[in-house]
């Protein structure tokens, strides 16, 4: 499957209003994308009303009148009307009522919707084939368009392992010197040592076995260095990174007189920057010089919609005869993804390979690998049923990333974990996290 560009983005306008919306995302094996703002008390079922919005759904496992939902007081408030197949919450199962806060994942009979909090760019319909890059992420991206100027020499990217840094630093560049070369470099893969040779370039004799080489700061000249993983640029490297950004000169190992450089640099990290200055592991001045503007790249778990549209984007890049099951797509709606779409794509594909080995098209969540989307150490449970009453080994910023992404809702941060509500009460309890919002 072909990696997004930077067409795909689709642009969000800014100055709209943030209200909430509902999408019906699948219906059966079905794709959709209708949105619609809720008005008032909403009736979801074979036949949805929202004010004057109405439409019927052709699906025999939900009931005419299923569920309503409603906006109130800054949540959502869900009530299930005695359906038949019940009304399944970010994947467990309603009993009565609940009012809960956040983006949320309903699915009423094969039917699949998501309740989203801030509904602009979710209103609009979509033609065939739009992008997966969804209103989420392209908030960011409008940022970063409106940043990458030539007065705007750095940018700072924040965002987990497969969050997309590359994409957003290849934006930046695209917008500011398209014309010009890219450079990526990975700061972790660099071996101890040979971080300075690398980026500054060496002249032949400065070291045994030194040649005249151009570093990655001159090969940049005129475009733009990505340098992704900052944090693990050794700290000597740092100070003369520093100076070139001061005064836009490089001096390689061994001259002695400096090359003058033009470019952008965009630095990221999946790391707190600030967190790695108190451990003396960043140079605080660096972080300044480059935190100038600072972009917050959203994980897959805050892209419910995207990440139901890449899974279905992935079946058909195996076989085109391939749909998923509604419970697929609501799994990819409610996992985690703590390897964010690098792992999504292996997991959805692995699970095409098992439905055309048993000689289906249709793929079901349980052709998914059993760890598929769930954070590390958490042993897979269904959510219909309590989990197991040991709580598993999770750190401090796991269980902190999905209280946040959560909103404080406790329960739903523990169904992103893997955990029963309880279990999460124990482990934040180990791990010294109040439990008062």
């Amino acid at each position: 499957m072909a990696q997004p560009t930077i067409e795909d983005v689709s642009s969000i306008d800014s100055s709209e209003s943030s209200s909430p919306a509902i999408v019906m995302i699948a219906s059966g094996t079905t794709p959709h994308a209708l949105g619609f703002a809720p008005v008032g008390v909403v009736q979801l079922g074979r036949h949805i009303t929202s004010g004057d919005f109405t439409v019927e759904i052709d699906d025999e496992r939900m009931s005419r009148e299923h569920a309503t939902v409603e906006w109130q007081a800054g949540g959502w408030r869900i009530v299930d009307l005695d359906s038949r197949n019940g009304t399944f919450l970010d994947g467990a199962r309603l009993a009565g009522e609940l009012h809960r806060a956040g983006d949320l994942v309903l699915r009423l009979g094969h039917t699949v919707f998501v309740l989203v909090r801030d509904g602009r760019g979710h209103l609009a319909p979509r033609e065939d084939g739009a992008a997966v890059i969804g209103p989420e992420l392209s908030r960011a991206y409008d940022a970063i368009r409106r940043n990458a100027t030539q007065e705007s020499d750095t940018l700072l990217l924040h965002g987990e392992s497969g969050s997309g840094k590359e994409l957003a630093a290849r934006l930046y560049h695209d917008t500011r010197t398209p014309d010009g070369p890219f450079i990526a470099v990975n700061c972790a893969t660099i071996p101890e040592g040979v971080a300075e040779r690398l980026l500054f370039g060496s002249k032949r004799g400065a070291f045994s076995g030194a040649i005249d080489a151009v570093g990655y700061l001159q090969s940049a000249h005129g475009g733009t260095l990505f340098l992704d993983e900052i944090a693990d640029l050794d700290p000597a490297v740092q100070a003369k990174l520093l100076r070139v950004l001061e005064t836009r000169d490089v001096l390689p190992i061994g001259a002695t007189s400096p090359v003058a450089v033009e470019l952008g640099v965009v630095a990221a990290s999946h790391r707190e920057l600030r967190t790695a200055i108190v451990d003396k592991q960043f140079r605080d001045d660096l972080y300044y010089r480059l935190a100038r503007v600072v972009i917050h790249l959203p994980p897959l778990r805050a892209r419910k919609i995207d990440a139901a549209r890449l899974a279905v984007r992935e079946l058909a890049a195996v076989d085109r005869r391939l749909s998923a099951h509604a419970k697929l797509i609501e799994a990819c709606c409610v996992r985690a993804w703590p390897g964010n779409i690098r792992e999504l794509r292996g997991a959805v594909g692995q699970a095409a390979s098992e439905a055309l080995a048993g000689g289906r098209d249709v793929v079901k969540v349980t052709d998914l690998p059993p760890h598929a989307g769930m954070i590390a150490g958490v042993e897979p449970h269904s959510p219909q049923s309590p989990a197991d009453p040991g709580a598993p080994t999770l750190d401090k910023t796991s269980v902190l990333a999905a209280i946040a992404s959560a909103d404080g809702v406790l329960s739903v941060a523990a169904r992103t974990l893997g955990l029963h509500r309880t279990q999460l009460y124990r482990l934040m309890e180990k791990l010294g996290i109040s439990r008062e919002k």
